[in-house]
């Protein structure tokens, strides 16, 4: 059973729990949200996680038609945010580094709106994605500051400011595709 959600100045008296192997086993939750243990690179975990998306994504696409890939980010968003939500929780931080599933998700939709594309478009929305991502320039830093807290408001803010460095990759390629 899930924890009450510990309030923000409950929060911040508290330590934040470790992300660790052990820890990503306890819960259904901890392992999707870490990205089946991409997000406990010590080097990078959102690097990790992106990449892990990749990999990810060229074993599905062999199998999944681009129709069942919609609906499989459609289902791993929803999923990603009761994930999130939980986990951020247990590691009692806001929007732990260790957390990934928000790139993986983000980074397959990125994926999905580019095909069909071969091996350098790919490479090009993965530098992209995790450009707009690491700096959060703009509308990318925007989102990562207006949704904190803990709850489904939290974790839904985990997810949307990697949504809005999707949309922002996406804008860039479309604008490469259209010159």
């Amino acid at each position: 059973m899930d924890t009450p959600a510990p309030d923000l100045a409950t929060a911040a008296r508290s330590a934040p729990t470790r992300a660790t192997p052990r820890f990503m086993l306890a819960h259904p939750a901890h392992m999707l949200a870490l990205g089946f243990g991409a997000g406990l690179s010590p080097v990078a975990p959102g690097t990790a996680g992106t990449l892990w998306a990749w990999l990810a994504w060229l074993v599905l696409q062999q199998y999944l038609s681009v129709t069942q890939l919609g609906l499989l980010i459609a289902v791993s968003l929803a999923v990603g945010w009761w994930a999130c939500t939980v986990t951020a929780r247990h590691l009692n931080t806001l929007d732990p580094g260790n957390i990934v599933w928000d790139e993986i998700v983000a980074f397959w939709l990125v994926l999905w709106l580019v095909l069909p594309t071969g091996f350098w478009g790919q490479l090009a929305a993965f530098v992209l994605f995790r450009y707009f991502d690491a700096a959060k320039p703009g509308p990318v830093g925007w989102a990562d500051q207006h949704f904190k807290g803990f709850g489904p408001r939290g974790g839904f803010g985990i997810l949307f400011d990697d949504l809005v460095a999707a949309f922002c990759t996406l804008l860039v390629v479309a604008l490469w595709r259209a010159w």
